[in-house]
């Protein structure tokens, strides 16, 4: 906060018609977003010109949003160049004294329109007629200079000559090619082998499990999530399995030993929307808190755990930032519900997946997103799989659904040391967090590896196999726990956890594995037109070794994700199941 001051430049009709400006209002006194006080500059010269202020507001001032957050707005005439600097030295002594932000709505004109090639004179004749007769800010504060006697007119043509002849100069120098490519030679981005980490051994595991469930003396834990954590420590004790949550908390504390940073936010985040994570504990006596991930002794690095407020817009950008400033580290961004990060589609869309391509600008920050239809309606199953995996190419993001806490334990160390850092997109579980199935062997974290395909583990026989399902996610277990799954005698699943970049090599691989096969069949619960079939036919056919076509089972083309009635989703979820596993 006292090394930068953040400044953020607004135009006046996006001040006050984007609800992003409100939302980034919202962050400036919460814990985990606090910046110290930012400087907002309104450039407020009609950007949005074609549309007059009475057509893109309903106040008087494009300013008068900010009123509803305790901030200081300074007006200012643009035309007054000392006015200006006053307002900027007022405003930061403003931040330095009560580190909050404020507000300078610099009120002047655009002289040649919206882009500098339009015409403006098309939609306000009277007010451009006005601005071609008006002096420009150079040329009034030239004049004020000259009437003070601080400077004489010839010495005020001297600098601009001498200005222009600057501009001119750096202008050819950006267009010569010897120069440019000397540019983009001091621009360009090196990348760094990362070491690679330590595989943290079962004693080390067994002894964070029991650290991340220690409390100091005097702090009381709520009695119905110490019952949770007692029989989280004996499932540990007495089958050497870990579930998802303590899977994650795992592998958080052997990257802080290894002295990665790592910070997750989002919505519910401390507890879990699931109530799967408790990282934070409340003492139901005293109201204070306690961290135990902040307190685990081998840590060499900080972390950071925040409850945001109910934004993805805001929030996931902040995130972005975050992460680009700190590339060593671990950002992390929840959503409550995977449905609900469609909320910040436009972070997604021109930073997330575009910002590699465009600038050359690389992030670490990994989005994870419940998904999974149990049965709970279209605004609560549906991650949007599908967007993810459109927006992928050239390397820009990662997509996984892991179906293991082990797997989703080393795909967080990995994503943390990846050498080329890109963004991680994790559809994370909800009935999965529990359940057995999907817990981790104690041995799988310290001396397993993630698996980008997982075969099936339960084939005695390859050469009997004619059929092979391949799946994803949570439609694994809803496979193999169903009554038709121990008839089966011709059919494997194999699970793909790792959807982008798919991994061609390793399902190639394994397809190869069963010499007598007649079928191969994407099984998936989201609708046709959703969900990862149509990414996965299409850049599976592409790399596919044999001629075998992929068929498809799941649900029918639908404009809604899921249907609206438990029974509904329950009856339509067995007939996918069963049309799968009929041989």
């Amino acid at each position: 906060m006292k090394k930068a001051a953040p400044i953020l430049i607004h135009g006046d009709a996006a001040f006050i018609g984007q609800g992003i400006v409100s939302e980034v209002f919202n962050l400036q006194s919460l814990p985990g977003y606090e910046t110290g006080g930012t400087l907002h500059i309104i450039a407020n010269n009609q950007v949005g010109f074609t549309t007059d202020p009475r057509d893109s507001r309903s106040t008087r001032y494009a300013s008068d949003l900010a009123k509803g957050f305790d901030v200081p707005i300074i007006h200012v005439n643009a035309d007054d160049i000392d006015a200006c600097i006053w307002a900027v030295h007022l405003a930061m002594e403003f931040r330095k004294q009560f580190g909050r932000d404020t507000v300078l709505d610099v009120i002047g004109y655009r002289r040649f329109g919206h882009n500098e090639q339009d015409e403006p004179a098309y939609t306000q004749p009277a007010m451009y007629e006005l601005i071609k007769a008006h002096p420009t800010a150079r040329e009034l504060f030239a004049n004020k200079l000259v009437a003070q006697g601080v400077i004489s007119k010839e010495q005020a043509e001297e600098m601009v000559t001498d200005a222009t002849a600057r501009l001119q100069e750096a202008h050819r120098a950006v267009k010569g090619k010897h120069d440019l490519a000397g540019m983009l030679a001091k621009l360009e981005l090196k990348p760094v082998e990362a070491a690679p980490l330590a595989k943290a051994g079962k004693e080390q595991l067994l002894a964070w499990s029991e650290a991340l469930a220690r409390v100091p003396d005097g702090f009381t834990v709520n009695k119905k999530l110490q019952s949770q954590f007692d029989r989280r420590k004996a499932i540990v004790a007495e089958k050497g399995l870990v579930d998802w949550g303590m899977s994650e908390a795992l592998a958080f504390a052997s990257l802080l030993s290894e002295g990665t940073p790592i910070r997750i936010t989002g919505q519910d985040t401390e507890r879990g929307t699931f109530s799967h994570r408790h990282a934070v504990l409340h003492d139901p006596k005293t109201g204070s808190d306690y961290i135990p991930m902040q307190h685990l002794r081998e840590a060499k690095a900080s972390f950071e755990i925040h409850n945001s407020p109910l934004s993805e817009y805001s929030c996931l950008g902040f995130e972005y930032g975050y992460s680009t400033s700190v590339p060593k580290a671990l950002v992390l961004w929840e959503a409550q519900f995977g449905d609900f990060v469609n909320g910040a589609q436009i972070i997604l869309d021109q930073f997330l997946a575009a910002g590699q391509a465009k600038w050359g600008q690389t992030a670490r920050l990994t989005l994870l997103l419940p998904h999974g239809y149990e049965g709970m309606g279209p605004e609560h199953s549906s991650a949007r799989l599908e967007r993810f995996l459109q927006l992928t190419a050239e390397g820009n993001l990662r997509v996984a659904y892991p179906s293991t806490a082990a797997s989703y334990y080393h795909l967080l160390r990995q994503q943390a040391t990846m050498p080329q850092p890109a963004p991680l997109v994790v559809m994370t579980p909800k009935s999965l967090l529990r359940q057995e199935a999907a817990s981790a062997q104690l041995d799988d974290l310290a001396s397993g590896k993630f698996h980008p395909v997982i075969d099936d583990p339960g084939v005695q026989d390859r050469s009997k196999i004619e059929r092979l399902i391949l799946c994803t996610g949570k439609v694994y277990y809803d496979l193999t726990q169903h009554e038709l799954h121990a008839n089966l005698k011709k059919t494997a699943i194999v699970r793909v956890e790792l959807l982008a970049p798919l991994p061609y090599t390793e399902i190639n691989e394994i397809i190869a594995t069963y010499p007598n096969l007649k079928k191969l069949i994407w099984v998936q619960e989201e609708p046709k037109n959703m969900g990862a079939r149509a990414y996965m036919r299409r850049r599976l056919i592409e790399r596919k070794r044999d001629k075998l076509e992929i068929d498809y089972v799941g649900r029918p083309y639908r404009a809604s994700p899921s249907e609206g009635y438990p029974g509904a989703h329950a009856v339509e979820q067995e007939r996918i199941i069963k049309e799968a596993l009929t041989e």
